[in-house]
C-alpha cells in the first residue's frame, strides 16, 4: 500500500494554536499516516465481519452497524495511538480536548453541542474510492450550520453540521491517502461472481471451493486473510489455503503455486518476480518447467527442476511443493 503523505505544518495564516499543538502531536505519533490507515481498514473489515457474514461492501451493512462505524473508530484510534480520555470529549491529546467524528461522507461529520467551539478530530474513508482523509477542525458555534433546533420536531440531539463555505475550516493531517484495497470489493464483476459462486450447492465445504477459485482467478497479486476469512467462513480459515488439504494441494494439478509469507516462499515469489507477500498474505501463479522458449524469464529451482510462469499457451504441468523448511529455495543465475 502506498503511503500517504504528510502534509507538514498547518497552511500559512491558520492560527488556532492549540490545533497546531494538537496537529504536531499526532504526525509525530504517524508521519506516513500508515498507522492511521491500517486503524481505518481493520475497523470496516471488524463491521463487515466477513468470518460470519460473508459480506465485503459497506452497501451491505445495516444502518445501525453505519451508525456504530463513529464509536468503533473513536475506540480503535484511542488503542492504536493510547490517547487518554477527556473530561467532556473524546481524547485528551497534548492536554488539550479533542472529540472523534468519523463519516462515510466527505464533510458529513455532525457535531453535538458539547463539541461546539472545541477541537474535532474529523475522519473520512470509503472503501469503493480506497481513499481515507484525516484533519482537524475548530468547532466554531459562530460559523458551523445547525441540523436544526434542539426543541424542533425531528432533531433532537440539536447536531450541527459543515456546509461548503465551512470546508476551508479543516486543518487536513492527511488529505490524499489511500486505503489499503479491499479486493473482493474491486474484483471485476465476472471475476467476483465466479468465485462467489465457487462450490454452491456443495454441503461439504464450499468455502474450500470458493478460495481454490480464488487463486486461480487473482493471480501475481497479494491477497490477504481478509479475503481467505469471508470466502472460508470457519475458524480455522488458514486451512483452505495450506497443503494439507487446503488450495496448495488442490491446484497442484493446475501447476499453481501458492506463496505465503514463510521467508522461504517469499524467496520463491521474489525469485518468479512476484509481488512478495508480507505478514498474512498468499501470492499465486500458474508455473510450467522452463523450456528454451522461456529464456530470460524469472525461475526458480524447485525439486531439481527450474520453473517459470506459464505463458497462456502453456499446458498444465503438475506443480512443484514449496519448501516447508526455513531455507530458501535456489534461483537460476
Amino acid at each position: 500500500m502506498t503511503l500517504a503523505e504528510p502534509l507538514g505544518p498547518a497552511p500559512d495564516g491558520y492560527e488556532d494554536a492549540e490545533i497546531l499543538v494538537v496537529r504536531q502531536r499526532l504526525l509525530a505519533l504517524d508521519p506516513t499516516g500508515e498507522r492511521f490507515a491500517g486503524v481505518l481498514r481493520r475497523t470496516i473489515d471488524q463491521l463487515l465481519d466477513g468470518e460470519h457474514t460473508g459480506r465485503f461492501d459497506w452497501n451491505d451493512l445495516h444502518k445501525t452497524e453505519k451508525t456504530h462505524a463513529g464509536t468503533l473508530v473513536e475506540i480503535n484510534l484511542a488503542r492504536e495511538f493510547a490517547f487518554e480520555s477527556g473530561v467532556d470529549l473524546d481524547y485528551l491529546i497534548e492536554g488539550i480536548e479533542v472529540d472523534c467524528k468519523f463519516s462515510q461522507k466527505l464533510y458529513g461529520w455532525m457535531i453535538p453541542p458539547e463539541a461546539l467551539d472545541e477541537i474535532c478530530l474529523v475522519v473520512w474513508a470509503d472503501d469503493h474510492q480506497t481513499q481515507w482523509k484525516a484533519g482537524l477542525l475548530r468547532a466554531s458555534r459562530a460559523k458551523l450550520t445547525t441540523s436544526g433546533n434542539i426543541t424542533k420536531k425531528g432533531n433532537r440531539d440539536g447536531k450541527f453540521r459543515l456546509t461548503k463555505t465551512h470546508y476551508s475550516l479543516v486543518s487536513w493531517l492527511w488529505e490524499t491517502s489511500p486505503l489499503e484495497q479491499n479486493l473482493l470489493l474491486h474484483l471485476d464483476k465476472e471475476t467476483q461472481t465466479a468465485i462467489l459462486s465457487a462450490g454452491a450447492g456443495s454441503k461439504r465445504s464450499p468455502g474450500q471451493a470458493k478460495v481454490c477459485e480464488l487463486f486461480c482467478r487473482v493471480q501475481e497479486r497479494r491477497i490477504n486473510r481478509t479475503v481467505i476469512r469471508t470466502l472460508a467462513r470457519q475458524k480455522d480459515y488458514m486451512k483452505r489455503v495450506r497443503y494439507n488439504g487446503g488450495a496448495r494441494e488442490k491446484l497442484r494439478h493446475k501447476g499453481i503455486l501458492i506463496c505465503g509469507d514463510y521467508p522461504n516462499h517469499q524467496a520463491v515469489a521474489a525469485q518468479l518476480g512476484l509481488p512478495v507477500p508480507g505478514a498474512g498474505e498468499n501470492v499465486s501463479i500458474r508455473v510450467v518447467e522452463a523450456k528454451p522458449h522461456h529464456v530470460g524469464a524469472p525461475s526458480v529451482l524447485l525439486e531439481g527442476r527450474h520453473w517459470v510462469k506459464a505463458r497462456p499457451d502453456d499446458p498444465e504441468e503438475r506443480a512443484p511443493l514449496l519448501p516447508e523448511t526455513k531455507k530458501k529455495a535456489s534461483s537460476e543465475d
